[in-house]
């Protein structure tokens, strides 16, 4: 019988099953004591994790799960009731731990959703801000690339400097294969090519510049795309490539004034030049959005530039034209000033060498007027003396209305009896006027103030000047004088537009009428009657004599004291009406308006003479000084004559009353004599008195006199009656100037 050798297992299969789980729940053990270590190692590096306790449950939970199966490996032998015992603590813990974690898991795990929703939230955002971060860093390259170019492009003001740097400059930093630049030409129908940056191209090519590609890109102001084939985008040589992407950009032409160079127009300012871009050939490489940004910066810089460049330009141009003028009218200046100043010397010299021998004929006239004459001498000696005076006042004019004209005259303001001016006017006036037995009245209004600031020289002047016009133009009938403060209402003259009287409490107009019954004026000649020279040429008045300076200067007085003058007539034979208004001041106080003396000539002193009064004459001129000495004599004085300033300095003493010196003399130091007469007499009551004869009627002849301590000043020529006057006075008051 054949035997079979069988092999038994060594484990039974149960006690198998028994050791594959003894070995499970060892590893199981194992690794949930395990757990818990690596969850303490967490909760201890995390410093953010919201749920420590939870993770401690957690962490309980696993460590009695692994005691569990542990304890699970004295249950397969025989194990006592002690085993058994901590075996169900162990699974009741553990059951408990696992509930109560599992309801804590319900409640936490929205929040750890939530958590993990924040945390790709975050993420998004930090996504979003990377790509911004990148716009930003491309903006900021950009804008650098904008600087750069803009301070390229604005290095000169040369405007084909500007335009070939900025296609130089771009073409550098796109990386441009070519850039072109299309101007519009003069006529404004066509664009023209003008500046290239390969030079592969001939300057001058036109397109026109009503092409839809073109009014496309000339109605936006941002770059445009447009077609390689397009006209203006056909720079490069024919050939077998890809041709990169094209866009272009408007270029506004702010100010084009002169800018002549391939027929560009003179004046563009709603026009545009077209700026063209192209990429290289055979590249994927397209326009990104910083890109077409630079190049619409870039277009609105040049456009600025070419403006400022312009404008350069023009100040350029204007500046050395205003060099021109100013050259010029510094020449012409130069010459007007050089030309015043010959006026000036020649009127000074003519005034003196006519005022010297009219001195002699008025003088000896009234001298010769003091003698036995008969009738008909009387009359001729009469008509000499009256034409002396005529001629007189004619160099006066002139000599008026040249410092006039050249603006050195000045007003010589000062507080003055406004009353005494219009009295002394009359008494003036009142002899002419007796012999043509014209009567003469004057009305000054209540409300008119006694004291006034003002030139009263001028402003007598005037007055006496338009009264004097209406005694010369009368035969017959009266002349009345009226003088009122002017009211707003009768301030305006239609006629007069520009002038614009202004009313305040410092100021008052002086409005004064003179209406005489004369001969009139024809109303067309009225507007002639202010211009120099010019004469009523009405019938009759030609027979009255005068210059025709008169009114003129009159006219030019009133204009320095701010007024207005005008004539009024009806027409001829029915008389007239001479208007003028002057501005004056008020005296700041009362007492202010109690003036020093101020003597007044001439005035009638009858026949007094002044017998054995010792006077000093100094005139080198031997006429001059003879006449002089006449006059003094005649009243009576005891003279001595000298001619030179030694001689007068010898002489003079203690005696001698009075001092006449001619002043005029460009040998003799005048003022410098003074000054010594002055050192010689240190007692004011020995010194004589010192009184200047001069034939200068500027202002600076009369406070160089004073400045140098004279006594007096008298304006030649001068009579018997002047003399005899001004030694009145002199001696009565110690000091006399003459009104100049």
């Amino acid at each position: 019988m054949e035997s079979c050798n069988c092999i038994e297992p060594q484990w039974p299969p149960d006690d198998l099953l028994m050791k594959y789980q003894y070995i499970s729940d060892f590893f199981i053990a194992l690794a949930y004591f395990s757990i818990p270590l690596e969850l303490i190692y967490f909760v201890k590096k995390s410093a953010v994790f919201p749920y420590r306790w939870v993770l401690v449950q957690f962490g309980a939970f696993i460590v009695l799960c692994g005691a569990t199966h542990l304890i699970n490996l004295w249950t397969f032998t025989v194990h006592s009731r002690t085993v058994a015992s901590v075996m169900t603590t162990a699974k009741v813990l553990t059951a408990a731990v696992s509930c109560i974690t599992a309801l804590m898991l319900v409640h936490i795990i929205p929040d750890l959703l939530s958590v993990k929703t924040r945390e790709l939230f975050l993420k998004n955002k930090a996504a979003e801000l990377d790509r911004e971060m990148g716009l930003i860093r491309t903006q900021e390259e950009t804008g650098r690339h904008v600087r750069m170019l803009t301070h390229e492009i604005r290095s000169t003001l040369d405007r084909h400097t500007i335009l070939k740097t900025t296609l130089v400059e771009l073409g550098r930093t796109l990386a441009l294969e070519e850039c072109a630049l299309w101007m519009p030409t003069r006529t404004g129908l066509e664009l023209q090519l003008s500046y290239t940056l390969r030079q592969q191209n001939p300057v001058g090519y036109t397109v026109p510049i009503h092409h839809p590609v073109i009014n496309q890109v000339f109605s936006s102001n941002r770059a445009v795309k447009i077609s390689p084939n397009c006209p203006v985008a056909r720079l490069r040589p024919a050939g077998k490539y890809m041709p990169g992407e094209v866009v272009a950009v408007r270029v506004p032409l702010l100010h084009l004034s002169n800018f002549h160079i391939n027929d560009w127009p003179e004046l563009s300012t709603k026009r545009y030049a077209l700026m063209v871009l192209m990429l290289p050939s055979d590249s994927a490489r397209q326009w990104h959005v910083h890109e077409l940004e630079l190049v619409e910066v870039v277009a609105d810089q040049v456009a600025v530039a070419l403006s400022h460049a312009a404008i350069l330009e023009e100040s350029m141009r204007a500046r050395d034209l205003l060099m021109d003028q100013n050259v010029a009218l510094d020449l012409a200046r130069r010459e007007a000033e050089t030309a015043i100043r010959a006026r000036n010397d020649f009127l000074a010299v003519m005034n003196h060498e006519m005022r010297t021998p009219m001195h002699a004929i008025i003088a000896l006239s009234s001298l010769l007027q003091e003698t036995e004459l008969t009738p008909e001498q009387r009359l001729m000696v009469e008509t000499v003396l009256k034409s002396s005076n005529l001629l007189a006042t004619l160099i006066n004019d002139v000599l008026d209305l040249s410092r006039l004209e050249d603006g050195s005259l000045q007003l010589d303001l000062g507080t003055f009896n406004l009353y005494a001016v219009f009295r002394e006017v009359l008494n003036l006036i009142k002899p002419i006027a007796s012999v043509k037995k014209l009567h003469v009245s004057l009305n000054l209004a209540p409300d008119l103030p006694e004291y006034a600031v003002g030139d009263e020289k001028r402003l007598m002047q005037t007055i006496l000047n338009i009264v004097g016009n209406a005694v010369k133009f009368s035969k017959e009938g009266s002349i009345s004088i009226t003088a009122f403060v002017a009211k707003l209402d009768t301030l305006r003259d239609s006629k007069a537009p520009e002038f614009l009287p202004v009313l305040s409490d410092n100021h008052f107009y002086l409005r004064v009428q003179v209406k005489d019954s004369g001969s009139g004026i024809n109303p067309l000649d009225i507007p002639k009657l202010f211009t120099k020279f010019a004469q009523n040429q009405s019938t009759g008045t030609r027979n009255s004599g005068g210059s025709g300076l008169g009114l003129a200067i009159c006219k030019r007085f009133v204009n320095l004291m701010e007024g207005h003058i005008w004539i009024e007539s009806e027409g001829l034979g029915k008389g007239c009406t001479a208007i003028l208004i002057v501005k004056l001041g008020m005296p700041e106080r009362v007492n202010e308006s109690k003036l020093p003396y101020m003597p007044k000539m001439p005035t009638n002193h009858g026949q007094i003479a002044f017998p054995g009064l010792k006077v000093l004459v100094m005139d080198e001129n031997g006429v001059s000084r003879m006449v002089t000495e006449g006059l003094l004599l005649h009243l009576g004085c005891d003279v001595t004559m000298v001619g030179s300033s030694d001689e007068c300095l010898r002489l003079v003493s203690h005696e001698h009353k009075v001092v006449f010196m001619d002043i005029c003399v460009p040998c003799i130091d005048s003022y410098g004599i003074t000054i010594r007469i002055h050192e010689k007499f240190t007692k004011r009551h020995e010194r004589p008195l010192l009184v200047a004869l001069t034939g200068n009627t500027d202002k600076v002849t009369k406070e160089n006199c004073m400045r140098a301590g004279m006594d007096g000043l008298i304006l030649k020529p001068v009579s018997l009656d002047k003399m005899r006057s001004v030694l009145t006075d002199l001696l009565e008051h110690r000091v006399f100037f003459e009104a100049i």
